[in-house]
Order: structure tokens, then C-alpha cells, then sequence
């Protein structure tokens, strides 16, 4: 604890950027302890306690725009990384969209106290196209409220910031022991209810070649693109002619669809999940007859199959 506070009373000004860069950046970097520190070093310093709170909150704002300008530029491509590493990486996307289309800005200033929230909140930001102006409003002030937690804890405890700072270590041991224990209770439940979850989604399954081949057919299958909004918004391809209906809508649009058609329904996600739902809820309507792209639109993009966007005139079908 003496090297920490010997650490930053030597290295303010840098030390508080480093950290606080590395932990927005989704780096393990214990940034708290160190801006507890600042604060308690500040009390005999106010220019120097304002400059580490300038810095903290640049370096804030320098590592949440890194993601920011990586879900605006790369959308889609970035989410599905950080999804990959998700326990949950089937609702991932959906469940990060909603989170921000809910609670817009505020959600950055909210995810600064959530570990691992903050790196997903601010590319979905991005991702789902949030101006420049309004993220950089909210996550300066996230990044304000953040650092001042933390720093005006050091100046409340300055007289004892070593047992402050013993508190906190012991505090992140006992948590990090409780939190590998229901992680592995939880990873353990999760894992038995997919896999029920997923044989009970034993819907068939179609490859791109054999969906380009009932297109060409008469009368061609119905496809549905069961994708959310933003994730249209996000990559707004879709196999020609494709119907966008969102999850949540297709069992009230079920009586709008042809009785004498097949129907192929298509997501972006892993093992088809949302499409199998779909397609249950469609049986539960009386439509048995789907079927369900295997890789979904990311498969249909990757065989060189053709594609429009959203919003452009379908050549017409029979029947259709």
C-alpha cells in the first residue's frame, strides 16, 4: 500500500491517466485504488486534485471514443466479437440494443459502475449511430461522476487510507472469490438450459444453396429476416426479396402470411436461436411449414449470394 501512495505522489498526473485509460479500454487495471489515492493527495493540493480529475475524465472519454469510433465505423463486426466472449453471446446483441435504445446516454453514465457493461456500451453507442456530440456530452459526464466517487472517497478517508485501500484489496479478493463461485453455479445452470433450450428448436434447417434453389422455385418459400431494428439498421443487407418482421412481431403478423407457402426465416445470430423462435411461435399460429437459414444472413454474405438493403424495391414473385 506505501508503494501505491509513494507511486502516485511521485507519478499523479500519469499514473492516473494510465490506469484510467486501461480500465475504460476493458484492460484488468485496478484504476479505483489509484484515483482513492488522488483524492487523498489532493486535499493538500486543489490544482493538483483539479488537474488528476481533468486527466481521469480525458482519459475516460480517450478509451470509451476508441470504442465509440470502432462500433460506428465497424457496426455489426465489433458487437459480434464482443459477443463471442459473452456467457450469453445468443442475446448478446439484442440484449446491448436494447439496453441503450431504452435508456439512450444515460446508459453510458450508468455502465461506468457496471464492470464490463462500460466496453460494450460505448461501440453499440456508435454502432447504433448516437452523434458524436450527444456520446461525448453523456460519457464526460459518466466519466465526472465516476472519478469523483472514487477520489472524494480518499479525501473523506485521507487519515486512513491505508486501511481504505487494504478495505478495497480485500474487498475485490473476497468478491473475486464469491464471483468464480456463481460464475461456475451459474455457467453450470446456464449450459443445461441451453442445451434443453436447443433440442427443443429441433426445426429444420436449410443451407444457402438449397434456399437460392427454392427461390428460383413456383411458388417461392417466404423468407422472414427476424432481426431487430437496430440490428437492420446496424448491417441492412438481406436475402432479396426478404420480409423483415422483428421477433417480437411474428406472431402477429402469422395470419398476414399465405397458408399454401414455405417459410424460411434468417438471423444473425449463433445456432439460428431467434429464427427457431420465430418459427415456434409461427407453429404455435398454425404454420408448421418453415424451415431456418443454417449461418443465417452472415452465411448467405458469405457464399456471394446476392443481397439488397432495406428499403429497396423486391423483384416481384408469384403470388407475392
Amino acid at each position: 500500500m506505501d508503494s501505491l501512495v509513494a507511486l502516485v505522489a511521485g507519478n499523479g498526473l500519469s499514473l492516473v491517466f494510465a490506469a484510467t485509460l486501461a480500465a475504460r479500454l476493458g484492460l484488468p487495471v485496478p484504476a479505483a485504488p489509484v484515483l482513492v489515492v488522488a483524492g487523498a493527495l489532493g486535499v493538500a493540493n486543489l490544482a493538483g486534485a483539479l488537474a488528476m480529475l481533468a486527466v481521469a475524465i480525458v482519459a475516460n472519454l480517450l478509451g470509451d471514443a476508441a470504442w465509440f469510433v470502432a462500433g460506428r465505423r465497424y457496426g455489426n463486426r465489433v458487437m459480434r466479437l464482443l459477443c463471442r466472449v459473452s456467457l450469453s453471446p445468443d442475446s448478446c446483441v439484442r440484449q446491448s440494443e436494447s439496453y441503450i435504445l431504452r435508456w439512450g446516454g444515460s446508459a453510458l453514465i450508468a455502465a461506468k459502475f457496471v464492470p464490463g457493461v462500460s466496453t460494450i456500451a460505448a461501440p453499440m453507442a456508435g454502432a447504433l449511430g448516437m452523434s458524436a456530440a450527444r456520446f461525448v456530452a453523456y460519457d464526460a459526464a459518466g466519466a465526472l461522476l465516476w472519478t469523483l466517487v472514487f477520489m472524494l472517497l480518499g479525501v473523506a478517508f485521507r487519515n486512513d487510507i491505508h486501511s481504505v485501500l487494504e478495505t478495497l484489496s480485500n474487498v475485490g479478493l473476497l468478491t473475486g472469490g464469491v464471483a468464480l463461485a456463481l460464475l461456475a453455479a451459474y455457467l453450470a445452470v446456464r449450459y443445461v438450459r441451453r442445451r434443453r433450450f436447443l433440442l427443443g428448436l429441433a426445426t429444420p434447417r436449410v443451407t444457402v444453396d438449397e434456399l437460392r434453389a427454392l427461390l428460383e422455385t413456383e411458388p417461392a418459400p417466404i423468407v422472414i429476416d427476424v432481426r431487430s431494428p437496430a440490428s437492420v439498421g446496424l448491417d441492412p443487407r438481406r436475402v432479396p426479396g426478404a420480409r423483415s418482421i422483428d421477433l417480437h412481431d411474428i406472431a402477429a403478423h402469422a395470419r398476414e402470411l399465405p397458408a399454401d407457402r414455405s417459410v424460411v426465416l434468417y438471423c444473425n445470430c449463433p445456432n439460428e436461436v431467434s429464427a427457431a423462435q420465430a418459427a415456434r411461435l409461427l407453429a404455435g399460429a398454425g404454420i408448421t411449414d418453415s424451415r431456418l437459414l443454417i449461418g443465417g444472413l452472415d452465411a448467405w454474405i458469405a457464399a456471394g449470394a446476392p443481397v439488397e438493403r432495406h428499403g429497396e424495391a423486391a423483384p416481384a414473385r408469384p403470388g407475392t
